[in-house]
């Protein structure tokens, strides 16, 4: 009998047990439910942290049924005439030939009635632009307008039916670690798509033009060019322009141009026919630990103006030297690539509120962007400004600054040969405009000689050492 009660009581215990563990682990809320909310917590002192277990169910198929069939294959013929000196020498022929070179790229169909988005490195100095549709027609496409600068290029089919378009999403809105797909069509055959998830925003990689990319680990190789970076609803955000990689294929990142950026620069293209750029009038550089050391300044992030253009609307509305920058309208500013990505979707004329720190306080000011040809910059003694349409047009330039006067002592007695001319580089830096010269500046000693590379006014190019 002893025995007996002995083997109960085990029995019992053992079943005591078993509905514990089955009630701790298994029912509701617990380590192995099925329930999809469940939560656990890694430690139960202060610093306990709450993890959901279930992940989200990201379905990127409806995404990339709406984008595949409006990113097209585009193809650039350009043909270039050359001659061959040896045979001129030898057997006095004379005859030119036409070389031809064939590049292609990817670009996004914006419009029901045929306008498409591409780069502009993927059209440049073509003679001939053909676009093939996902559904494999192909068709001779117009190029509508260019912007060097930002790597855009407009073009425009006329095809026989209304065309599939994605429609812009606000890129502003953008945020790190969210799904995006890039979808391209490199090789002629049907559009392939990516995934990833946005890497870093208002990313600067200190090209002379496009200063806030958007970075993203999905994979882009060299003919996605000019394809698009969507979300998940399949909306542009990006158009997808170049890759950081030592061996020229994806290693890792890829960069995009936002969209609230190409769609500014495509309705200034239709609407203008060029791009209407408007600046604010500051020139100075974003603050980290060793710049606000060195200023003087106990903020690190904002962007510090040393310098007010004059007749600007940076001077107009009251902003000074000194003042940093930290917020243009609700976009926080903390580095020089955020103050550029969102002043270059405006245009002259609109209206921005500027919120700056000045003697510890914030202060907010409105400032109305001018255009950016009104406005000139003291280097070296030389008043430089933009180049007009005029002089672009007589050297065939696209890029430079002109030298407008001279302040320089050393120089005043070459001043009759020095103004008018046009600056090409400095120090071998390509110069696009006056903020190059900004950002040239902003790295140089007052007290450093440079380089500089000019064109005259009779076309030649000559070099000074100032």
């Amino acid at each position: 009998m002893k025995r007996f009660s002995n083997l109960f009581l085990v029995s019992l215990l053992s079943g005591v047990t078993t509905l514990s563990a089955y009630k701790l682990l298994f029912e509701n809320n617990n380590y192995f439910s099925n329930n999809k909310n469940a939560v656990v917590t890694l430690a139960s002192n202060s610093y306990g942290k709450q993890v959901g277990l279930s992940a989200e169910n990201v379905d990127f198929t409806e995404a990339a049924e709406k984008t595949i069939h409006t990113v097209v294959h585009v193809k650039n013929v350009s043909r270039t005439t050359i001659s061959n000196p040896i045979l001129e020498y030898f057997y006095g022929y004379k005859g030119d030939q036409q070389q031809e070179q064939i590049g292609t790229g990817s670009g996004v169909i914006i419009s029901e009635d045929g306008y498409i988005v591409t780069n502009n490195h993927v059209v440049k100095d073509a003679t001939e632009i053909e676009i093939t549709l996902n559904n494999k027609k192909s068709y001779k496409a117009k190029l509508i307008g260019t912007d060097s600068k930002m790597d855009v290029a407009l073009l425009k089919i006329d095809a026989d039916e209304k065309l599939p378009y994605t429609a812009f999403a606000n890129s502003d809105s953008v945020k790190v670690g969210q799904w995006a797909l890039a979808v391209g069509n490199p090789y002629n055959l049907t559009s392939t798509v990516t995934a990833g998830i946005i890497s870093a925003k208002a990313r600067n990689l200190d090209t002379s033009g496009i200063q806030s990319f958007i970075q993203t680990d999905a994979a882009v190789n060299p003919g996605n060019s000019g394809g698009a970076l969507v979300n998940t609803r399949g909306e542009l955000i990006g158009i997808n322009t170049m890759i950081s990689s030592p061996t020229g294929s994806y290693t890792g990142y890829s960069f995009a141009i936002p969209s609230n950026i190409a769609r500014k620069i495509i309705e200034d293209l239709m609407e203008f026919g060029n791009v209407q750029r408007g600046v604010l009038g500051v020139e100075g550089g974003e603050l980290n630990a060793l710049a606000s050391k060195e200023l003087g300044v106990s903020e690190t992030e904002g962007f510090y103006i040393k310098k007010v253009s004059k007749k600007s609307g940076a001077e107009k509305a009251g902003l000074e030297k000194g003042d940093i920058i930290v917020k243009l309208d609700d976009q926080n500013v903390a580095t020089f690539a955020d103050l550029s990505g969102y002043i270059n979707t405006k245009r002259p004329n609109d209206k921005v509120e500027v919120t700056f720190i000045r003697d510890g306080k914030n202060k907010v000011l409105p400032v109305v962007l001018s255009k950016n040809e009104f406005f000139s910059t003291e280097f070296k003694g030389m008043e430089l400004e933009n180049i007009d349409a005029a002089s672009k047009n007589r050297f065939h330039l696209d890029y430079g600054v002109k030298i407008k006067s001279i302040t320089n002592e050393n120089l005043k007695q070459y001043q009759d040969e020095l103004i008018g001319n046009i600056i090409l580089s400095i120090d071998n830096v390509k110069v696009k405009d006056l903020e190059t010269v900004s950002k040239i500046l902003n790295n140089k000693e007052e007290e450093q000689s440079i380089r500089i590379e000019m064109i005259n006014k009779k076309g030649q190019i000559i070099q000074i050492i100032i």
